[in-house]
């Protein structure tokens, strides 16, 4: 089964990606408050996808991005971003990001991108 961390400041966020997740027969799923607390939780628990918002506070998900990158060059994370940070975005997916989700999110947006990655669970 596919391991998957869910990271953003909001928990609302995180909520309603593994609700998402859940219900469509992921069930191996983690969660992180914050940049420093994903790559934290991503050397104990390994996972297969990190999905992580880019504005939160303590370290932000580029930053992070580019820690779990440094830790795995084939790490998967797929990066959300609310509209208008397209930048950022491009940031990301130049620093290995391997997709991207906008908000606000739409359930078979973020299954799309699951899938596409790992595949059907």
């Amino acid at each position: 089964m596919a391991k998957i961390l869910c990271v953003d400041d909001a928990a609302f966020m995180r909520k309603v990606v593994k609700d998402t997740l859940s219900k469509n027969g992921y069930t191996d799923l983690y969660e992180a408050v914050d940049g420093a607390d994903a790559v934290d939780k991503y050397g104990e628990i390994n996972p297969d996808l990190v999905i992580m918002d880019i504005t939160m506070p303590n370290m932000d998900g580029l930053e992070a991005l580019k820690a779990i990158r440094a830790k795995n060059p084939a790490a998967n994370v797929v990066m959300c971003s609310a509209m208008g940070q397209e930048a950022m975005v491009i940031e990301a997916i130049t620093a290995g990001a391997k997709d991207f989700i906008v908000k606000p999110f739409k359930p078979d947006r973020i299954l799309k991108t699951v899938t596409s990655i790992l595949g059907n669970p």
